[in-house]
């Protein structure tokens, strides 16, 4: 593999402006397609199968009523203290009516206002979901907050139809800054800085715009391009850094331009081939689960991370052509590039004689720290984001806030238990008997609102009859007093469903548990279920691709045995911040939640594929040097000389691109950036750059042990270029074409 490498980086150089011109070519392609093909992404993470869903289903196919349409909740409140005036809050709330709206309720014959009369909120119900409504839906909505405004009261919006925050590309150009501060401070110079930065943005760009295309055809959740982006800039600046940095390593031993670009794409490129490939299998086997959204977000990545690969192998040496020997200008003053021959006076030298001479310690202090890290992992809560975990300036969390402090908690998240009465002999003594079964749950349950709240209403109760005969099922409203996250409120859920668990036995009646926190509920032990097959699938395979590289059975086992280290770590991190708040406001949180319901797998997914990059990068490099007749502690130490820099680099910036996405507003982009560069610190510098070396000095040699069976059976696919070597130091073949 190396020496066909070795011909495309050759090739590639050559015939520079073709290949930038097909680059050129495909960035239009995918410009045009996200201009006119692209749609509107949705975010409302359901899945088929489960009992929340099969309620909506069942609701929508009797009535032909979106069950699960968006919903705004419009909270007012009076600043004087005074009682609200009927009149101005009913005709403010007839602003928000238009083609899509399907219900609105009305606060004064609900009884949704407080007791001392100051607030009150109306729940707007659409016939579509958020992503789906238009312009004019957003308008009416803002035209009675100012009319509720103008009469001198406090209005705020809530609900998945309120405007969700757009995603910012300040992340991206955050992230860019600090890895073009960091690239200069590699190679001392601002051009060979800006080729690495150059190709990772043109791998992102196709990539989120073949997201965005496919959100025309697709429903595609609006995390989905910024996970794209996010990965697609963090590997694709890495993947070429490590290219970049061979190539100046080659052409410092004095080859010519267009070879050293051949043997860094043989070399280099072999590990990024590599590299990315294991990033590739952790992210496309989120598909094992079964989970769509999951599996949208797994490919999307995937795809964006084959790009950057592609991107690395063709375009740079094209870039590099382009540039010729101008790469070293742009020199800034007081920065240099690290002289070949001098490693041994490397930070990274003294660093890594230090943990190998006391490895031991090393060893037991890392371990321990890993450990005590990971201990908040044991308090992890996970569900899904809710207003309440907006920014405090939001109108969706004041709306939240103001009905939390008003009407309790539990009304933000109000739970819908569905009667499916089809199967019931007699159907209202099946719904009434739901309700006793309801009503004996003592814990957390705040308020049980029936069909019929007044059993002696006559004429609402032949209205329910009638209608209960047509449709063949009841709704009972069940308002929790814990909030929409709480773990109360979960177990509310549980309570209810087993509670009713024996309903059909006895009336025939099938009853649902629906609503935000039980969808939570069921999503959260769907991913509990599939979390097992995927990290063995994931796992497995990575595994035998480590095997392949380092034709070793220990280096993989501790590779992966590394990564699970990297994860608790990096989730106890976000439970401590997000959850309990430590530190929190550094990174803009201004209130304590769960943590984001899909962080566990999507996690252990990105960052083993990371890890194993950083594996790669760093241990291949030991490998050559083991393969090449070195011993095995040597070739630990001069291995690591040599791939110290550019790993501190390609774990800086990944970090920094991180980083940036943790300080948008999205609260799920926000949680995964955080948990990401957390995660890629902690993997980077304590288990690669720390604990590794130390336990492969340990070791010696047999940390490179290979039964005799299998390293007949396994191919060589020679990542430290051991081919490439002699195939090059044969007569004539360092000059001959790249056909």
């Amino acid at each position: 593999m190396a020496w066909n490498l070795y011909r495309l980086g050759r090739w590639s150089f050559r015939h520079r402006l073709r290949v930038i011109g097909v680059w050129v070519l495909l960035l239009a392609l995918g410009g045009a397609g996200a201009l006119f093909l692209s749609g509107q992404t949705d975010d409302s993470f359901q899945l088929p199968d489960t009992e929340s869903s099969q309620a909506f289903d069942l609701i929508k196919e009797r009535t032909d009523v979106q069950a699960d349409g968006a919903i705004a909740r419009i909270v007012v409140s009076s600043d004087d203290g005074g009682a609200l005036d009927q009149g101005v809050v009913t005709g403010a709330l007839e602003q928000v009516r238009t083609d899509h709206v399907a219900s609105v309720t009305d606060p004064f014959t609900t009884g949704t206002v407080s007791e001392d009369g100051t607030t009150a909120y109306a729940t707007v119900s659409y016939d579509r979901t958020g992503p789906e409504l238009d312009a004019a839906d957003r308008d009416a909505l803002d035209d009675a907050v100012a009319e509720l405004e103008d009469a001198g009261l406090t209005a705020a919006v809530g609900g998945d139809a309120a405007e969700t925050p757009a995603l910012s590309h300040l992340s991206e150009v955050i992230g860019i800054a600090i890895a073009l501060v960091v690239l200069a401070i590699t190679f001392g110079s601002l051009v060979a800085a800006g080729m690495p930065l150059l190709t990772a943005v043109v791998g992102v760009g196709l990539g989120i715009m073949g997201v965005f295309t496919l959100t025309g055809f697709l429903d595609l959740s609006s995390v989905t391009p910024a996970l794209a982006s996010m990965l697609g800039l963090a590997v694709g600046i890495d993947y070429a850094l490590f290219i970049m940095s061979r190539f100046k390593h080659e052409v410092g031993q004095g080859r010519d331009l267009e070879d050293a670009a051949g043997v860094a794409v043989g070399t280099a490129g072999s590990a990024v081939v590599f590299a990315g490939l294991t990033v590739i299998i952790a992210l496309a086997g989120l598909s094992v689960c079964g989970i769509s959204f999951l599996t949208q977000m797994g490919l999307a990545g995937a795809a964006t991370v084959a790009i950057a690969v592609v991107v690395a192998l063709t375009l740079l040496p094209a870039l590099l052509a382009l540039v010729g020997k101008r790469i070293t200008s742009g020199h800034v003053p007081g920065l240099h590039d690290i002289e070949p021959g001098a490693h041994e006076r490397t930070a990274g030298h003294r660093w890594v004689q230090l943990v190998t001479r006391h490895r031991v310690p090393t060893l037991v202090l890392g371990i321990a720290g890993a450990i005590a890290l990971s201990i908040p992992v044991a308090s992890m809560e996970l569900a899904l984001p809710d207003d309440g975990s907006r920014p405090a300036d939001s109108s969706p969390r004041q709306a939240f806030d103001l009905i939390a402090e008003n009407f309790g908690a539990g009304a933000n998240g109000p739970l819908t238990v569905v009667v499916d009465t089809a199967g019931a002999d007699d159907p209202v003594g099946a719904v009434d008997a739901a309700i006793a079964q309801i009503a004996m749950i003592d814990r957390d349950v705040a308020a049980v609102v029936p069909p019929v709240t007044d059993p002696s209403d006559a004429t609402a109760v032949a209205t329910f009859q009638a209608q209960l005969e047509q449709v063949r099922f009841a709704t009972v409203t069940v308002v929790p007093e814990s909030g929409p996250s709480a773990e109360e409120t979960k177990q509310l859920v549980r309570d209810i469903r087993t509670g009713l668990s024996g309903l059909e036995s006895d009336t025939g009646a099938v009853p649902y548990v629906t609503g935000q926190t039980a969808a939570g509920v069921d999503i959260a032990e769907t991913l509990s279920d599939a979390f097992p097959v995927y990290l063995a699938v994931v796992v497995g395979l990575a595994f035998v691709l480590l095997v392949l590289v380092f034709r070793s059975v220990l280096v993989p086992l501790k590779a992966v045995v590394g990564f699970l280290g990297s994860v608790g770590v990096s989730l106890g991190a976000t439970v401590a911040v997000f959850q309990w708040g430590w530190l929190s406001n550094l990174i803009g949180i201004d209130t304590e939640s769960p943590v984001v319901f899909i962080l566990p797998l999507l996690l252990t997914g990105i960052l083993f594929g990371l890890a194993m990059d950083y594996e790669v990068f760093l241990v291949s490099r030991m490998r050559e040097e083991f393969v090449h007749g070195r011993g095995a502690h040597e070739s630990v130490v001069t291995g690591f000389t040599h791939s110290a820099r550019v790993v501190t680099a390609a774990a800086l910036i990944m970090t920094g691109v991180f980083a940036g996405f943790a300080l948008g507003d999205d609260i799920i982009i926000k949680t995964i950036g955080f948990s990401l560069a957390v995660g890629v610190i902690v993997d980077a510098f304590l288990i690669r750059m720390t604990l590794v070396p130390a336990l492969m000095s340990l070791v010696g040699r047999p940390m490179w042990w290979l039964p005799r069976w299998l390293d007949r059976a396994l191919p060589n696919v020679d990542i430290e270029g051991e081919s490439l070597a002699r195939e090059l130091d044969r007569p004539g073949m360092a000059d001959a074409p790249a056909r």
